[in-house]
């Protein structure tokens, strides 16, 4: 009889949220690492040398296994930075800086 091992390293806090266990770092940090800069287990662990890269492939596998609500959740964030930028006051346009750059 083969036995099969869970998954270990992830954890679910009392909102539902993927965290690597014993770290402070949720599982959707290393999956925008992976999504943004294309980065494969051992790049991220570079970025994140305190997470083991059994932590890391198991995050990596969790987003796997979640992709379409971890994606979801990643545009959201990207939308709502999006729209916090664009509110936040003093802002430099891209216009007015070509203008700033222009004059010199």
């Amino acid at each position: 009889m083969q036995v099969v091992e869970p998954i270990t390293h992830i954890r679910r806090d009392e909102r539902g949220v993927a965290w690597i266990d014993d770290s402070n770092t949720k599982v959707i940090e290393v999956a925008m690492d992976h999504v943004a800069y294309g980065w494969n287990a051992q790049e991220i662990h570079a970025a994140h040398p305190h997470l083991s890269l059994g932590a890391i492939h198991a995050a990596l596998s969790y987003y796997h296994d979640h992709k379409v609500q971890l994606d979801e959740q990643m545009e959201r964030q990207l939308e709502n930075y999006r729209k916090l930028r664009a509110e936040a006051p003093g802002q430099l346009k891209r216009e007015s800086l070509e203008k700033r750059l222009g004059a010199k």
